[in-house]
Order: structure tokens, then sequence, then C-alpha cells
């Protein structure tokens, strides 16, 4: 009918805003890339303030998404809020409404105001039924309840009356399907040594003299009463899997240090030390950034010299702004230091093999059911991967494709628009022929760290290509926008027409 419901999700503080928007991202492919969280302030307009971490462009991007998102062509879904947007927010297509808050008198928020975000008709004039579902807390939904003194009619149910358990999908090797030639669809998948390592014995060589920041004033906290001290950094999580390493930039969770009883600025430094190389990875090093993080605080990080025995010391590194200024400054220049690339690559003599890879389970989603693939089904995390495959599994020139599941185990290192070495899970594998293996990555909306993958898949395709290998290797990246607007026929159409990055 044309029209996108949207749910709207109230929260209690802007962190649990950010864990809720996570949650959802992480948990339900279909709102992956489609949650905006927006923090509030006490009149429900969007902060402006330094501890958002956004600027005025991010600001203006906020409220124009948040003001439009119920157009089709706003890439959003879901709005996470701490409170209910101001009144200038004129949004009808509001269908579940979700308050996760205790609601009180003095928050001052009515239940019209509230409850008028998704009382708002998406058809207007049209005889057509509209309902707005609402889900909360026992306080909540008390809260909810006082609107019925509006004349404004409720109806209960029990969660999930309607819907059967979800089960998990198994995914496997459709080895007992006779019409499939497991010889023919298999595609034999090249390994090579990493192009990127990191020289550890490099670290002892950091020049925090070096070091590219601007000096910070020292505050003077002695006459505060503090008996706790709160370390609150932003870290940029990393998942386990990284199968969509592109999209997990944009998570985050907070890490809480309680130093109220601290022996001395030790806790502190280590707190630092063990944060970074846990973001950066690093097998080996605390010893020497924790010695760099001593004499950076004291001789470099200031505007003037501290003890670090200073309870002061350890009240200015608690400051969020100073915090994610260390570990960010460090994880830069270490990176810097200790990440080098391969002149030489070699071919290691075990390929992967699509028929060895183990049944695997996953979410129940949408799912496509192959006939060019070893795998009983082609799961998409999105409608676009779904899309693809469908296509793939009618392309006449082509003999199979797979997509690139974290149990394949084709991945590539590669270095992030951040600096930090990460993994990179290609989308599809598309076999053209006996002799001919493409590899495709699919885009809904691009990022910062499109180019650089790409880049490290033409190299991947160039060092194929230099080895031993006999199967010659190319990629295509494929964009949503270009894929709805040309529609290729076949896979060769794909190839001519798409020919970025090359």
């Amino acid at each position: 009918m044309n029209k996108k419901a949207i749910l709207f999700i109230m929260t209690d503080d802007t962190g649990n805003c950010d864990d809720v928007a996570e949650y959802l991202e992480k948990t339900f492919p279909e709102l992956k890339n489609s949650v905006l969280s927006i923090h509030t302030n006490k009149k429900g307009e969007i902060k402006e303030t330094v501890r958002t971490s956004k600027n005025k462009e991010e600001l203006e991007y906020l409220r124009r998404q948040a003001n439009t998102i119920d157009s089709l062509e706003n890439p959003y879904k879901a709005i996470v809020s701490v409170l209910v947007l101001k009144e200038g927010w004129d949004v009808k297509n509001v269908t579940t409404l979700v308050g996760l808050r205790a609601y009180s008198a003095k928050s001052n928020i009515l239940p019209e105001q509230t409850l008028g975000r998704g009382l708002r008709l998406m058809y207007q004039n049209q005889k057509i039924e509209e309902k707005l579902s609402v889900i909360g807390t026992p306080a909540f939904m008390e809260f909810v309840e006082s609107i019925q003194k509006e004349g404004v009619k409720l109806k209960y149910e029990d969660m999930g009356k309607r819907t059967a358990p979800k089960a998990s999908l198994t995914v496997e090797i459709d080895s007992n399907n006779p019409t499939k030639d497991m010889n023919k669809l298999d595609i034999s998948i090249p390994v090579l040594t990493p192009r990127t390592y990191r020289k550890y014995k490099d670290l002892s060589n950091l020049d925090l003299s070096n070091f590219k920041i601007d000096k910070q004033n020292f505050k003077n906290f002695s006459s505060s009463k503090k008996t706790r001290i709160d370390f609150k950094y932003m870290i940029q999580r990393s998942l386990e899997n990284e199968e969509e390493e592109n999209e997990v930039k944009e998570y985050s969770h907070t890490t809480i240090l309680d130093v109220s009883e601290m022996a001395g600025y030790e806790n502190v430094i280590g707190f630092f030390s063990k944060t970074i190389r846990q973001e950066l990875k690093l097998v080996s090093g605390y010893n020497v950034i924790y010695g760099k993080l001593k004499e950076f605080v004291k001789n470099y990080l200031f505007k003037q010299f501290v003890h670090l025995e200073d309870r002061d010391t350890v009240e200015n590194l608690s400051e969020p702004h100073i915090t994610r200024l260390i570990i960010d400054t460090f994880k830069r220049e270490i990176n810097n230091l200790t990440l080098h690339e391969k002149q030489e690559i070699n071919l290691i003599s075990q390929p992967i093999s699509l028929v060895q890879t183990r049944a695997f389970v996953m979410k129940e989603q949408a799912f496509l059911s192959p006939k060019k693939s070893v795998f009983n089904k082609i799961v998409g995390d999105n409608n676009l991967e779904l899309e693809f495959a469908f296509f793939l599994d009618n392309c006449n020139d082509i003999v199979s494709y797979v997509k690139n599941y974290l149990a394949v185990g084709f991945k590539l290192d590669y270095v992030n628009h951040e600096k930090n070495l990460k993994n990179y899970f290609p989308d599809f594998l598309v076999k053209k022929s006996e002799n001919e293996i493409y590899v495709v990555e699919t885009k809904g909306r691009e990022d910062l760290n499109d180019p650089l993958k790409m880049k490290r898949l033409k190299q991947f395709c160039l060092d194929v290509s230099k080895s031993a290998w006999s199967v010659k290797w190319a990629f295509i990246f494929v964009d949503e926008e270009g894929f709805k607007k040309y529609r290729p026929t076949n896979f060769q159409s794909l190839i001519n027409t798409f020919t970025k990055y090359q």
C-alpha cells in the first residue's frame, strides 16, 4: 500500500538508548542500518551538546532523517529516543510504540503527548482500520491507561498470541539433493598468506614527542568531594565473527572502571593499557604501552607537567574527552608504527573447499532454496542479498554460486579508514566457468571502508593471478541503486555494467 511502518522506542537515558539501538541492529537483520538513535534534551529537542560528539552536519542529518522517516526513500525503520520528540515532529507512520522507562508526574510528559506520536493516521480520508501497538513495562502500561480518560479505547492482547515459536535455520551442504552435482557446483578457494602484519618489536619505538595532539588544560578538582570516579569510554564494538565488519563501526558500548578505592594511579594507567590492547587485538606489548602511557600523561598530555600520584590527575583522566583522546591517540600511533604490508604473498597449500563446510545454524530469516549452490539455503541478511541470490540462481551463464557464510572461512585482512587491522568477508562467490571465479560485494549504502575493501579485494585477485593458482579470479562491486536501475539479465551483463573500483 506504498507505506512504511515505523517502530518508536523510548528509553530512560542516553546509554540505554544506544544499547537498545545496538541490540535491534545486531539481533534483527531487517533492521540492520535502519535504526536511528537520537539523544534529546528535556524539551524533546535533539541535543547539540559536546557530549553527543556530533558536529553540525551530523545533527542536521539526524533532524532530516527523523523528520522524513515516513518516506520510502528514507533508510530508517525505527527510532530510539530518550524522550518523545518535540511537537514539530509530524510523523504519521508509527505503528508500534515501546516504552522502556518509568513515567512519573515529574517527568512532565503527558500520556497524550507520548501516544500522540502513534495515533496520527497513515491513511487520511480512507476507510482503513489502523492499529497502534503499544508495548512496555508494567509501569509504562499503567501510565498508558490514563489515555482512556481522553476517550481512547484500549484493547489488550497477550504478546506472541498469534505467532508460532521461531526455530533456527540449519544451513548445510545439499548432498542428498539428486538434482545437484556437488563436484560441478563446488568452488575451490585459494588461501594466501596475510598481506598486512603487525611488527610488535616496533612498539618500543613509539616516539611520544611526535604524537599529534592538542595539549589539554589541567583542571583543579581538589574542592570536590568525589568518592567515585567512572571511566566511561565508547568503544568500537568488535564482533567475534565480524561477518559484517563494515557495519561494526557504528556500534558502541560503555566500559566503566570504578576506582573509588584505588591505591594510586596504577589502576588508571592499567585500564588504558588494557583497553588499547583489547581494541587493537594485540597479543603482547602491555608493559611497553603501560610505560609509554605513564610518560605521556606526565609530560605530553597536558599543558603542564603533572604528578601521577595527585588525585587531580586521576580526576582529569576520567574526563570523557581526555579518556577518548588518550585511547584514540595511542591506537592511531601504534597502528601507524607497527602495521606493515608484505611485498611477497605466498599460496598456502590447502585451499578451502565449499563441500567440506560443516553444517551451521542461523537465526530464522528469509532464505532461498537454490538450484546452483552446494548449500541447501541461501539466507539473506537483507533484501538486496536475497534479490541478488535469486538473480544468480537464474543466470544461465554461470555454473554455481555461494553466499560467503562465516563457516566457509574466506576472509581478507585489511586496514580500515581508522587505520585498524580488520577482517573483511566478501558477500558472494560466483563460478562463471571452471577457469573463472568472481567475488561479488553487494552494498546498500556505501561507507568509508568500502573503497579500502575493494582495493584489498582487487589486490587479492592480483595476488592469486601471480601465484601458481590456475583459475582466474576477479571481482565486482554491485550497489543496490544500480542493481535495481539496470536490472541485468545475465551475469555477463552484470560484469559489463558494474565496473566501479575496477
